[in-house]
């Protein structure tokens, strides 16, 4: 019991790494900590650093790093095995069964850090004794892992530690913000150094009041709701891909080429109007626009598309220009470009078509139950980062916004099922 109550002595005058002093304070914080952080502040660069050395000064320590999706959790993950290759090299186990993996790192004090994605339920986390438990991203998490994991920690009177930007006045994540038994941390990106005033400002004039207050500023706000509860994601994203079957099919895309984000490729088949079954979720990233037609050209092939619905707008019209040029392609390629549609086979004419419709459609389509999504973490990560808000200001109309940090699968998912929903020609077959 002395190994576990014993405090841990940081050296953390280290020239090669410049921390902010609420990092420092966090680093060396004990017991269950919450930290509430704006956008790239260095969350994950503390986290990385405090686990790092708990690992290697408290030996046999147990430390389970866990995020939604296996892509969030191995972030902060890889960077906790860099630090300790940096500062504690000789205690990484690097030979033979025990060596790094993406799952675990052993160390010859007998410590280790695990780390994965809890998905929707967390139930295959189910088994371990832990001393820490680091929840990255804990404002997506829903309340069922947290009632699953917190037991693992009895034994070993260990401690829980949340990271994250907050997503609005529910959750777990939220509710330990008001606990007394949390040590807390508040980072707003403005006091943050590696932030320019130039980029702030930009990112404020980008952004309604709002969101620039939860994503920079880290506050808990009740006028931004998730537009897809858990209680939907739970009931309709429950899909298995399977083998190619004859179908009608529909696809969407959201279109990022060579940049930071990725590019996402959605194929619904439409079974009946009141049964719609997700077969497909492809993310791509920094791919070249010829290379997305060539993809889509490809799939098309396969599934033989009904519509294909694509944003022409930016990086997006590339993509279309080279579709409707393609004779297999031209008269299945739509442009649905969040602000208009095409009201003829001709195209002759349009009417606007507002990006909130197709997300109200998709979310019409589950709370009737008319649609099966892919089990999938990265969709429902994204499905989970879509909020909503009023945005009022004075002298305009009051107007509905929604948005999402990560909403490049559900752009792609509402395009696909907002062509499947308007398509007039289909005749409705039972599977």
């Amino acid at each position: 019991m002395e190994e576990k109550t014993k405090k841990i002595k940081y050296n953390l005058n280290m020239p090669w790494l410049t921390l902010d002093p609420w990092q420092k304070e966090y680093i060396k914080a004990e017991g269950n900590t919450f930290l509430l952080c704006g956008r790239q502040s260095g969350k994950t660069t503390a986290a990385s650093i405090k686990f790092g050395e708990r690992a290697a000064k408290k030996p046999h320590s147990t430390i389970l790093m866990i995020a939604f999706t296996e892509k969030q959790a191995y972030n902060l993950f890889f960077k906790t095995l860099m630090y300790l290759e940096a500062t504690h090299p000789y205690m990484i186990v690097k030979k033979g069964k025990d060596k790094p993996t993406q799952h675990r790192i052993n160390l010859k004090n007998g410590s280790k850090i695990l780390c994965y994605a809890a998905g929707l339920t967390g139930m295959g986390l189910v088994g371990y004794t832990i001393t820490d438990l680091v929840v990255d991203e804990a404002a997506s998490m829903n309340r069922q892992i947290f009632t699953l994991l917190t037991p693992t920690l009895s034994v070993t009177g260990g401690s829980i530690n949340l990271l994250s930007t907050p997503r609005g006045k529910e959750g777990y994540y939220y509710e330990c913000s008001q606990r007394k038994d949390f040590n807390k941390f508040y980072v707003s990106a403005e006091d943050c150094p590696r932030h320019s005033k130039d980029f702030l400002e930009a990112e404020k004039s980008r952004m309604s009041e709002l969101e620039y207050a939860q994503e920079y500023m880290a506050q808990f706000l009740d006028d931004l709701k998730r537009l897809y509860p858990d209680e939907l994601l739970n009931e309709c994203c429950v899909g298995k891909r399977g083998d190619f079957k004859p179908g009608r099919y529909y696809f969407g895309a959201d279109i990022a080429g060579l940049g930071e984000d990725v590019t996402t490729y959605e194929i619904i088949n439409k079974i009946s109007n009141d049964k719609y079954i997700q077969v497909e979720n492809i993310v791509e990233r920094k791919t070249l626009t010829n290379k997305i037609s060539d993809k889509i050209i490809q799939l098309n092939k396969t599934y033989k598309f009904r519509k294909i619905g694509i944003d022409d707008g930016g990086v997006g019209f590339g993509v279309w220009c080279e579709l409707i040029n393609e004779s297999t392609t031209k008269k299945r390629t739509i442009a649905l470009n969040n602000s208009k549609r095409s009201t003829d086979k001709d195209d002759t004419s349009s009417t606007k078509l507002m990006k909130e419709v197709m997300y109200f459609n998709l979310k019409a389509l589950m709370e009737h139950k008319r649609i099966t999504l892919l089990n999938d973490s990265e969709l429902i990560d994204s499905l989970k980062s879509i909020q909503w808000e009023y945005v009022i200001k004075e002298g305009q109309k009051t107007r509905l916004r929604i948005f999402g940090r990560n909403s490049h699968i559900v752009e792609g998912i509402i395009r696909a099922c907002w062509l499947a929903s308007q398509d007039k020609v289909l005749n409705i077959w039972a599977a």
